[in-house]
């Protein structure tokens, strides 16, 4: 612990300019700024195919329960369209910015049936201040909690709860699903400006007033809602387990703390190894450290940027954090469960402590 403060106190001295100027010289040198429309093209066909695929499968299969793989499937190809829908977002796709947003507000927003609005609002305060107290929406109080203090706040059935959060946490994900859907109806209903609430709502609505007319249509009722409710806890356990591994158990900046852009991202941030197919499963977030030192990178890039960051950190004495998918998981579930430990016995939990920056 007492390293990993002595790398951010001279980090706070290093002049935040060219500690990151400096790594976005090399990389755009080494051309892994520049659009890969034509991948991005591709992955679009292929899974467009696949949702062909599953329309067929659909229609072939009739009332048949065998339709719950097909719903699976649809969780699945879902998630990669989020994942595009996000890149969209980050400008990553195209080189007009007129067609990220409308590639990501539009087509994800149909595909995938979550708020463009509402997701931009929340992922954009997160890449700002990634794992900030009162700044990142991510580790914000919501139904788990990843400070001691909010846990400490718990009552009820919450507060037996938190402190076994961290093997809950998993199960959890499998209503993800439903709660990004209601957080997106939220979104359009509430009060307050929301950019383009009635185009991109009308898109939003139209959604689920053709997916549900169908699957209602097509199949008896019980099949079709246990059709949904597979689709739903597909769709939200694969979107949590890929985000999940990046910040959660990483040091935590307190509120007020100084650290500059290049060290904030760095050590709040971990990366996850495995190869081509991990970065399919993740959607190109195992690589969280490069995609957050540049959010508008091309998926990819990001692992040729990854060589760079490494050895750039390796230079200015800034940790780099890498480990397995499995282990990420485990992490998460370890870390969890003594930030709910901690919140019923201070004393109980000290190594909380080496995940909080002062």
């Amino acid at each position: 612990m007492a390293e990993y403060r002595k790398t951010v106190r001279r980090t706070d001295r290093t002049d935040t300019t060219s500690s990151y100027t400096a790594l976005l010289a090399q990389v755009r040198t080494a051309g892994l700024l520049e659009r890969r429309t034509g991948w991005y093209w591709g992955l679009v066909a292929v899974l467009t195919a696949l949702l062909a695929l599953a329309g067929v499968a659909f229609a072939v299969l009739g009332g048949s329960w065998w339709q719950l793989i097909v719903a699976g499937v649809l969780g699945l190809v879902f998630t990669q369209f989020a994942f595009l829908s996000h890149e969209a977002a980050h400008r990553q796709v195209f080189t007009s910015h007129h067609w990220n947003d409308r590639a990501a507000r539009y087509v994800g927003t149909f595909l995938t049936g979550v708020s463009y609005s509402w997701w931009m609002g929340k992922h954009t305060r997160h890449h700002a201040n990634p794992n900030t107290v009162g700044k990142d929406p991510d580790i914000s109080f919501d139904a788990i909690s990843f400070r001691p203090e909010d846990a400490a706040r718990r009552t009820g059935f919450l507060r037996m709860l938190v402190r076994v959060q961290g093997y809950a946490f998993f199960p959890m994900l499998l209503v993800e699903g439903a709660n990004l859907h209601w957080q997106s109806i939220r979104t359009y209903t509430a009060r307050g400006p929301v950019k383009r609430r009635w185009a991109e709502g009308s898109v939003f609505a139209g959604r689920f007033v053709l997916y549900l007319g169908v699957v209602f249509w097509f199949l008896p009722i019980g099949v079709a809602f246990a059709f949904l409710g597979v689709q739903l806890a597909v769709f939200g356990f694969c979107m949590g387990i890929a985000f999940a591994p990046n910040h959660k158990g990483m040091p935590m900046i307190e509120e007020g703390r100084r650290v500059d852009f290049f060290a904030r991202q760095v050590l709040t941030s971990r990366d996850i190894g495995g190869g081509v197919w991990v970065e399919y499963f993740m959607g190109g977030l195992n690589h969280q450290v490069e995609h957050h030192l540049f959010p508008s990178m091309a998926r990819p890039n990001l692992r040729a940027a990854r060589v760079l960051v490494r050895q750039y950190c390796a230079e200015q004495g800034v940790p780099y954090t890498e480990t397995t998918l499995v282990h990420s998981y485990v992490i998460v579930v370890r870390y969890l469960n003594e930030v709910g430990l901690a919140a019923a016995d201070p004393f109980a939990c000290p190594m909380v402590e080496r995940f909080r920056t002062r």
